[in-house]
């Protein structure tokens, strides 16, 4: 029964993602994650309290994996064209000094 709901949520959170989705995503990851750092230690200083700083950590590391985790059609924008294997060609005919290679 785990199983089976283990396979139920990677069913739901795999997805395709091209080169391009994860730089992007990358890139929000870094700086949401750096701000979300900044922004903690802010409030946790103004108001000398360190459960702020934790909390306020830990929601931008939750609104972080709600926007980077799920395989929003964004990450996907620009999916990549993969030549035909060499077995569907009908294989390629290689010439190296006047001598066919496969």
């Amino acid at each position: 029964m785990a199983d089976q709901l283990i396979s139920k949520v990677q069913d739901i959170l795999e997805g395709p993602i091209d080169f391009v989705g994860q730089k992007k995503t990358e890139y929000l990851t870094t700086g949401t994650l750096s701000a979300t750092g900044i922004v903690a230690f802010l409030v946790g200083y103004s108001q000398e309290n360190v459960y702020y700083t934790l909390w306020v950590g830990l929601l931008g590391t939750f609104v972080t994996f709600l926007m980077v985790v799920p395989p929003w059609p964004a990450w996907n924008e620009d999916p990549e064209t993969w030549l035909r294997s060499t077995k569907d060609a009908g294989g390629v005919a290689i010439s190296v000094d006047g001598k066919k290679v496969n």
